[in-house]
This record gives structure tokens, C-alpha cells and sequence, in this order.
């Protein structure tokens, strides 16, 4: 059996388009990208023949832009196209859903695949999650978006592809991960 190695998920080809793609938002947008990680099926190992990249990132934009009155969209999103899926988040967003906490978030820190990663940034964003993140809160997000999934995927189906079945089970796998690691 072959160990899942995140530096195997993405060839370089597709690596390279995603770096353009990146670079491409940083210059559309005006933003600086702090960190972008991959978050869907080939951060989790089990990527399918059909299986599209799914670039998620958190950006800055310069501090003028935080200082109007009527705040801007926090979000960036590009259209899917067949292999990508890119979007992201404004550091601000990240921080109050850090402070609610948003699970997702701790799911694009600990993804095993980065496009982009500052070291220092990123670490400070891992300790304040660590900090503001509790076990009970990952626990219910990840049971209900459990729940949610067997609903769409299973519930009064007579045939269930396999990749759903995973969805089906994959929360409660990274909701025990999340409790074991935050309290």
C-alpha cells in the first residue's frame, strides 16, 4: 500500500498554474497572499481521476483599505474552472472566524500541501487558534456537518458513490483529530 505524500499530490505542471493563478490575484486584486494551501480531496490523500484543486488562501490588502467606513468584500473567488477551484478569505474575516471558531480555518493551517506559506505569519495564526479554538466547538461543527453530508450523499439513495462515503466520514475522522489537539 502507498503512503499518501503530500509532495506527490501535485504535479508540477499543475503546481506552476496554481503559482500563475496566485500571482495573477496578487496583481488583479491588490493583495498580498499570506498563505494558500490546498484543502479538498488531495490534502486529504484520496484524490479521484475527477478530482479538481481546491486553492483556498488567506490575503491583506494594504491598510488604506481597512481604514473606510463602509468595509469591502472579504472575499475572493474565481470562477471554478474544470481543474481549479481558488478562493480566499481577507486576514480580517480569518481572524473573527478564528475568534468564533471556524474549524476551516484549522483545517487550511494543517493542510499537508502549500502553495504559498509564510512561516512566521502562519505560526502566529496557529497559536491564536490554538488559543481561541476549543475542542467542544469542533466537535459539534464537525457532527453536524457529518450529519449533513449523509443527508445529501446517502440518505434515501439506493446507490452511494464511494468518494461520498468518505465525506460521510471524514469529519468525525479530522473532528477526533481537532479535539485531541485543542482542548
Amino acid at each position: 500500500m502507498e503512503i499518501f505524500n503530500p509532495t506527490n499530490a501535485i504535479i508540477p505542471a499543475m503546481r506552476k498554474a496554481i503559482d500563475a493563478e496566485l500571482a495573477q490575484i496578487e496583481a488583479d486584486e491588490d493583495v498580498r497572499i499570506v498563505f494558500a494551501v490546498e484543502s479538498g480531496s488531495r490534502a486529504w490523500g484520496f484524490p479521484s481521476p475527477d478530482s479538481d484543486y481546491d486553492v483556498r488562501f488567506i490575503y491583506a490588502r494594504p491598510v488604506d483599505w481597512y481604514l473606510t467606513i463602509e468595509p469591502g468584500r472579504d472575499v475572493i473567488e474565481r470562477p471554478i474552472s474544470d481543474e481549479l477551484d481558488v478562493s480566499g478569505w481577507d486576514i480580517r474575516k480569518a481572524l473573527g472566524l478564528l475568534i468564533k471558531p471556524n474549524p476551516v480555518m484549522l483545517e487550511w493551517l494543517s493542510s499537508p500541501i502549500h502553495y504559498r506559506w509564510s512561516p512566521d505569519a502562519c505560526n502566529r495564526l496557529t497559536a491564536f487558534a490554538e488559543t481561541t479554538a476549543f475542542g467542544r466547538s469542533c466537535l459539534y461543527h464537525y457532527l453536524h456537518l457529518g450529519e449533513r453530508q449523509q443527508r445529501v450523499y446517502a440518505e434515501g439513495k439506493s446507490t452511494v458513490n464511494l468518494k461520498k462515503y468518505f465525506y460521510m466520514v471524514r469529519p468525525g475522522l479530522f473532528n477526533a483529530d481537532c479535539c485531541i489537539t485543542l482542548r
